[in-house]
């Protein structure tokens, strides 16, 4: 199970970054299937059946760290070819696992496994049974949303991040009032409220921007980052703007990451970060793993963006010696192509 990211700007140096999202809780991803209206216009000839091979093997690996992070690439390019191989990961022994492939059936609609995602509802793990839930919700089942606003009171922490998460997901404004519940709960950790804001921002609460603005003027670089994905999935004029400014932060994961949400929105502003990025030598002091992370979120942010100049490098980046950013790499491919 990931790790909960506290709120030490060293933490940032720590562990591999979530490939599609900074949700600090084993797999709080959001939603990304926002088509990409920049997409399509590169002029570089996309190693497409490279990046599809990467994904098979990824989905396939043998780590456990692995495969959540290609299935997560398969729901957010709407690769249906992989459903099998998604369907029989809800069977895997490891819970993230488990987790990331309900998701992506319920994000796919993939209605045959509507059987299946029922049992899931028995799991041993609670966060895998919400997960369950959230999938058979986004079928049409709702009485299985309930379960996801259940899960928002949990008292483990874990669960209730997660249930926060896919109220955001599920884009169903009936989940607004319980989100502010948690935002506003004196007991609750400071990062599940984060997790509300973002929440609250995917269902489109315009009055949530004060709330995600103290976010990026945070000292912490992992609040910032938080804040950036919360400004995207807000999406308006004025969280735009903000987004711009978080282009000359002083730590580059946030600047990627404002970069990514900038390019989700139909605005490639944050290119020039993204090609600084990848010029540039690691930063001084940074260790493998953040170099590492650094180079997954700039192939993020190039799938998101698109523009010639970026995806001229994924090909480079599709033979990286680490998986996760060749992962991320080949979703790019299977966003821009």
């Amino acid at each position: 199970m990931m790790k909960q990211l506290n709120h030490k700007a060293t933490k940032l140096e720590k562990g591999l970054w979530l490939i599609t999202c900074t949700a600090v809780f084993f797999c709080g991803c959001g939603d990304s299937l926002q088509a990409n209206p920049t997409a399509g216009t590169g002029k570089t000839a996309f190693p497409e059946s490279k990046a599809l091979r990467i994904i098979r093997e990824a989905v396939e690996d043998d780590d456990s760290r692995v495969k959540p992070k290609a299935v997560e690439i398969v729901a957010a390019t709407r690769q249906m070819q992989f459903l099998p191989a998604v369907h029989r990961l809800t069977r895997d022994p490891i819970v993230p696992v488990r987790f990331a492939a309900a998701l992506a059936l319920g994000d796919l609609e993939y209605t045959e496994a509507k059987d299946l995602l029922e049992r899931m509802l028995n799991d041993p793990d609670e966060n895998v049974r919400i997960a369950g839930a959230y999938a058979l919700s986004r079928l049409g089942y709702m009485r299985a949303f309930e379960k996801l606003l259940e899960a928002a009171s949990s008292s483990d922490p874990t669960v209730r991040a997660n249930g926060v998460m896919l109220l955001g997901k599920s884009g169903r404004k009936k989940a607004v009032g319980t989100l502010y519940e948690v935002l506003y709960d004196e007991k609750a950790d400071e990062t599940i409220k984060f997790q509300a804001v973002e929440a609250i921002a995917k269902l489109g609460e315009e009055k949530i921007y004060p709330k995600i603005w103290t976010m990026l003027i945070s000292a912490y670089a992992d609040d910032r980052i938080m804040g950036v994905r919360a400004m995207g999935a807000l999406g308006t004029v004025e969280a735009k703007n903000a987004l711009l400014t978080m282009l000359d932060d002083d730590i580059p994961e946030v600047r990627l990451a404002a970069a990514e949400q900038l390019g989700i929105l139909g605005d490639r502003r944050g290119m020039q970060v993204v090609l600084e990025t990848l010029e540039k030598d690691p930063p001084a002091g940074s260790n493998g793993e953040r170099a590492e992370r650094i180079m997954v979120m700039a192939s993020l942010a190039i799938g998101r963006i698109c523009a010639d100049e970026l995806t001229d490098r994924l090909p480079k980046l599709l033979e990286h010696p680490s998986k996760f950013v060749r992962i991320a790499a080949a979703g790019a491919v299977l966003h821009c192509r």
